[in-house]
């Protein structure tokens, strides 16, 4: 039956897109790499073969060993044709977590305030629906365990904030997911409401404190961290991409609020600056100390309980051979980037990709790198087999076509049938389609379903995956084409009955 053809096509569909994003990648051939010495030559030959196998426009990375800079260069181009360099501006979303942080600790340091105060001991602004906010520590903010969470507050489908003081206002009718300390509920406003602490209790905007207490210091002169996405790309970041059907395609970043969770615009040349500060103890290579050697190592441990691996910033774990490493990635509908710093070997690792969470190209590029520095052979890109799904998908849309055309056509046939039937037995089977067009007018509901609550629009659900986005519309509109020629096929049948002559002799 049709229905039933037009479920399976939407269910092959979302297997195909879950797929897409959890496709194991093949192994890439690398040039011979000695343990432990990862050269500037190897990052270009890798990032480049990287580029060539895959829609990725273009990248900035930076590769630290100690104090000493291995690489800091652009490689590709972005969406205006430009060449990318290492002196090009790009934005690094959540990986400005990281800095956030280390702002707070350098307060903790002055004296200001202590991990383990209650926030609203020091930020008067910050209230919610919910007395469980007067709770909240600051330690907490940072490792994401305050028990704000984007089911309680739809962060990304809320209106856009002008600054941290409109941030944290828009967020007074929210309430909260769990008592402070005792869940892990990834959420962008906790490093929002740390950022505004920033500026209350230094007196200077965030951005001000950033450049004096932290760009500055570490000579990081092309760093800058602003509000909107607006004001990422007027910092002079080229607008990003989405890859579809193989191919990087420029789109304008959805408007949302970044400052102090993901709002920093920077170079490659900068992060090495950064990662050399991370690897050195606080210190950046000229001396300048931005934190204690004790603060630096901090941030880098995780909290465990609640927060689990979640440190200040940063999350601990493993390296692919098993070294300890802390890292931190970010994603944006249209860019994407991921740092790492490996402890044991002194090395960091930051990449900066122009396409956006669909793609993960930064993290893939960066685990390339972190394998090639521990003496290993890193994975290739996972497009060739996303260009597949991609083509299966898009496939099983123009089928969706068919299968709908001739469900219209057997429609009259459908009505004769269903008179004789059990009406619960027809009730159930429009269940698939109905899931089915649901799904559809709420993608965003089945991508949060999907990311563990995270909030999307249902615009932002097109960036994620346009392909399967694509289908899942077509399959929705199918059923809704076929169930209205078989509503309008048995109107017509039953009026037909009762406009039928009784036959002679009939009662």
């Amino acid at each position: 039956m049709v229905p039933m053809s037009l479920t399976r096509i939407a269910a092959a569909g979302l297997a195909a897109a879950l797929l897409m994003l959890t496709a194991a990648p093949a192994r890439a051939e690398v040039p011979d790499t000695d343990p432990g010495a990862l050269t500037s030559e190897a990052v270009d030959a890798y990032v480049s073969d990287y580029l060539d196998a895959s829609p990725l426009p273009g990248a900035a990375v930076a590769v630290t060993r100690g104090t000493e800079v291995v690489r800091a260069a652009g490689y590709g181009t972005d969406s205006a044709g430009g060449a990318i360099t290492a002196d090009t501006p790009m934005g690094v979303a959540s990986v400005s977590k990281a800095f956030t942080a280390l702002a707070v600790m350098q307060l903790v340091e002055d004296g200001a305030l202590a991990l383990d105060d209650r926030v609203a001991r020091h930020l008067p602004g910050f209230t919610l629906d919910d007395p469980r906010a007067d709770r909240v520590t600051v330690r907490q903010l940072l490792t994401h365990t305050s028990g704000m969470s984007d089911t309680a507050f739809r962060e990304k489908s809320a209106p856009a904030a002008e600054d941290l003081e409109g941030a944290l206002a828009r967020m007074a009718d929210s309430g909260m997911a769990a008592d402070p300390g005792t869940e892990f509920h990834y959420h962008n406003p906790n490093y929002h409401v740390a950022a505004r602490l920033v500026e209350v209790l230094s007196g200077r905007s965030f951005g001000e404190y950033m450049d004096e207490r932290v760009f500055a210091p570490l000579g990081m002169d092309d760093t800058v961290t602003v509000d909107t996405a607006e004001e990422v790309f007027a910092a002079g970041a080229a607008p990003g991409h989405v890859a579809v059907l193989g191919a990087a395609v420029a789109v304008p970043e959805p408007q949302s609020y970044f400052n102090g969770a993901g709002g920093m615009v920077t170079t490659a040349h900068d992060m090495a600056r950064w990662l050399v500060a991370q690897n050195n103890g606080g210190r950046g290579a000229d001396g300048a100390r931005v934190l204690s050697e004790e603060g630096i190592t901090a941030t880098h441990t995780p909290v465990g309980g609640a927060g689990g691996d979640t440190a200040l910033g940063w999350n601990a774990g493993e390296s692919p051979a098993g070294a300890p490493m802390v890292s931190h990635g970010g994603i944006q509908f249209t860019y994407t980037a991921h740092q790492a710093l490996l402890p044991g070997s002194g090395y960091g690792v930051a990449v900066m990709a122009n396409t956006g969470l669909g793609s993960a190209d930064a993290s893939a590029l960066l685990h390339g790198l972190v394998a090639l520095a521990e003496g290993g052979e890193p994975a290739a890109p996972t497009a060739p087999v996303l260009l597949a799904l991609d083509l299966v998908l898009v496939a099983l849309v123009g089928l969706t076509g068919y299968l709908a055309q001739r469900g219209v056509r057997r429609a009259g046939a459908w009505a004769e049938a269903v008179r004789v039937r059990p009406r619960w037995r027809g009730a159930v089977r429009l269940l698939p389609g109905l899931a089915v067009i649901g799904a559809a007018v709420f993608p965003n509901r089945l991508a949060a379903l999907l990311a563990q609550g995270r909030d999307m629009t249902w615009g932002q659900t097109f960036y994620l995956a346009p392909t399967a986005l694509a289908l899942l519309v077509a399959a929705a509109l199918a059923f809704a084409v076929v169930y209205a020629a078989r509503a309008a096929r048995l109107v017509g049948a039953r009026r037909s009955v009762r406009g039928r002559p009784l036959s002679p002799g009939g009662a």
